[in-house]
């Protein structure tokens, strides 16, 4: 067997020393990486921050506002004129729901009804105590238009803020509908007389609401 000089020996013992050194360096080196990839695919994405939304911005593109959450007190800018929410009633039959909203008007009655059927149904109504009419049958002429019924039911109500009603009651309805949109409608609560209103339908970004305080 051939023997190394003990200078040689050494020099040898020095390299293998440094070559472990080295490969642990490298495996240290590589493990480190591998615990800060693991890190990183971990850790989510910061996110974006959250844009600003307008609080008068509806669930559709055009009106200013939720017409489904109009209440008692909210103002609607008409473009022309403002009128206030004097009060609300909240209609039910069986497990269907929509809204009146009493106007303040001078000199007469108004008011705006919501309705999901399943869309959002709105239209504008104008008390006429001067028409001396009852929901006698399907079809009704009034002033050279002819209106037939659409629907007719009972249900109740639950009055918030100035309505004229009670807290809460029942009521009927019945519903008319012209071939040109027009619309006639009879109420009446606790079981009183016929009210008589007509009524436009309300188109979305016809308005704007401002809730109040």
């Amino acid at each position: 067997m051939t023997r190394l000089p003990p200078r040689e020996r050494g020099t040898v013992a020095i390299e293998i020393v440094l070559l472990v050194i080295a490969a642990l360096a490298v495996a240290v080196a590589a493990i480190a990486l591998a615990v800060r990839a693991a890190r990183r695919s971990s850790t989510p994405p910061p996110q974006p921050p959250p844009t600003p939304k307008d609080p008068f911005a509806g669930t559709g593109d055009s009106t200013s506002g939720d017409p489904r959450s109009l209440k008692a007190g909210d103002m609607i800018d008409w473009g022309t004129e403002r009128t206030w929410i004097r009060g609300t009633l909240r209609l039910s039959q069986g497990g269907y729901v929509w809204a009146e909203h009493f106007l303040e008007v001078e000199g007469g009655k108004r008011w705006l009804s919501t309705e999901e059927d399943p869309d959002l149904e709105m239209a504008l109504w104008t008390g006429r105590p001067d028409l001396d009419l009852t929901p006698h049958g399907k079809k009704i002429e009034l002033e050279g238009t002819t209106y037939h019924l659409e629907e007719k039911g009972s249900g109740s109500y639950r009055s918030e803020g100035t309505t004229g009603l009670k807290a809460e009651g029942g009521f009927d309805y019945a519903d008319y509908e012209a071939a040109d949109g027009s619309l006639l409608s009879f109420e009446r609560f606790d079981h009183g007389p016929w009210e008589v209103s007509t009524g436009t339908k309300v188109a979305e970004g016809t308005f704007t609401i401002y809730p109040g305080s």
